[in-house]
């Protein structure tokens, strides 16, 4: 389906939203499943490996250098993202799902929100920064973002995480920033606080 191997792991409570595991540099499709099974047991799991390479490791897509994307690509591989989750929604049976992406993966989450709304029913964003230099025009009324960033983050300054947060309230996302003392590595706080809004019907 569009070029990404993945993997799939069914959901055994319907009453949940499928989740969009989305891996970091140098991650693959097995990265977050463990994540996905501890923040939302029963929930189904849907985790492609991204596309691009970068020194051998995979990615989302391409970027020029530390903290500058290749939009072109960007706006590429979202799309081919885009039509992955179209085809695995199809395949497999499954509601818009929620994305869960870390780093790489919540920089593509974001470009998905804002590049292919509807794609998804919400995103929780860890240590993510705006992928996109002036974004477009997007209409997001109500959908639920959970972001997570971290004060000591050397990648991600914190009015880079603030600046995504505002562009996607200003599309009408409901969004819950929560800055953490600590740096681009996930803390067992980033776990539970994303657990407890995937249990609070991402609130």
């Amino acid at each position: 389906m569009e070029g990404f191997q993945y993997r799939f792991e069914p959901g055994t409570d319907p009453a949940l939203p499928p989740l969009l595991l989305l891996h970091g540099t140098g991650g693959d499709e097995h990265d977050l499943i463990p994540l996905g099974r501890e923040v939302a047991p029963g929930a189904a799991l849907l985790s492609p490996r991204g596309r691009v390479l970068e020194h051998g490791m995979p990615r989302f897509f391409r970027r020029l250098a530390e903290g500058v994307f290749d939009e072109d690509d960007l706006r590429a591989q979202a799309a081919a993202l885009a039509g992955f989750v179209a085809a695995a929604r199809e395949q497999h049976g499954l509601a818009a799902p929620v994305a869960l992406g870390f780093s790489n993966g919540a920089n593509i989450a974001a470009a998905l929100l804002l590049l292919h709304p509807g794609t998804l029913a919400g995103a929780a964003l860890l240590r993510a920064m705006p992928p996109l230099r002036q974004p477009p025009e997007v209409a997001l009324p109500g959908t639920p973002v959970l972001m997570l960033s971290g004060q000591a983050d050397p990648i991600i300054p914190p009015q880079g995480s603030a600046a995504l947060a505002a562009t996607l309230e200003g599309a009408g996302a409901a969004v819950m920033h929560r800055s953490l003392p600590t740096g681009h590595g996930l803390t067992r706080t980033d776990l539970v606080l994303t657990r407890e809004w995937l249990e609070n019907g991402l609130k």
